[in-house]
């Protein structure tokens, strides 16, 4: 069961860090911002808060892990610059204006959401694993919508929403392992169905511009 839930542990690890590689590669290459800015937020203060607790203060977590969480929190640094280069372009026109002061704001929501995690659970692993999953669900909801709201695919890919839903299934499993967490696997199952169902409209999308040949722009949406 131990060498099984090592096995679960990284791949999760080794799909997330294709997640951020390919998040990076793509959103400079095609000059375009792959992650909705709240995820990013949310994702950029979980990786630094657990990142640098787990390396210097309650030291909760397994060294290799704590190492992890830094070097995916740099990963997103770069995703988040990404999003301060083309970011803009997917705003109305009318809030274009407060593109910083907007991106400042989210910054700080995705901080506090965390923090309220972090000090109401006396177990920094619990804060962890439970704040995790909750933005896990919602970065899945965000990167649906983002995929409707956008009229391209640029800075997305079938790779990256492949390891996105193993990145969250293979906790999923792990932490359900030794017994039934109910709040784990609710949201564990959400994630997945969310996952799915974007994975289903990046190959839909990618392939009906090809079918109809309305446009030479292939990754252009319906």
């Amino acid at each position: 069961m131990e060498i099984f839930g090592n096995i679960l542990v990284g791949i999760s690890g080794l799909a997330w860090t294709i997640v951020y590689l390919d998040l990076i590669r793509k959103g400079f290459k095609e000059k375009a911002c792959g992650m909705p800015l709240i995820a990013l937020t949310l994702n950029l203060a979980w990786e630094i808060l657990y990142g640098l607790d787990g390396l210097f203060f309650s030291k909760s977590f397994i060294l290799v892990q704590s190492i992890a969480n830094v070097a995916w929190a740099l990963c997103d640094v770069f995703i988040l610059l990404s999003w301060f280069l083309y970011g803009r372009q997917y705003m109305p026109d009318r809030a274009k204006g407060y593109f910083i002061p907007f991106t400042i704001l989210a910054i700080a929501f995705g901080v506090l959401m965390q923090f309220a995690f972090y000090f109401h659970f006396e177990s920094k692993e619990e804060a962890s694993i439970y704040s995790a999953f909750a933005q896990n669900a919602a970065m899945s909801l965000l990167f649906l919508a983002m995929l409707f709201q956008r009229d391209d695919l640029r800075g997305q890919s079938l790779l990256i929403g492949i390891c996105k839903c193993l990145g969250t299934l293979t906790p999923t499993i792990y932490g359900n392992l030794g017994g039934i967490n109910i709040y784990i696997l609710l949201t564990g199952i959400l994630c997945f169905v969310l996952d799915v169902i974007y994975i289903y409209f990046l190959i839909r999308f990618r392939r009906k511009p090809r079918a109809e040949e309305t446009t030479p722009e292939a990754a252009r949406l319906p």
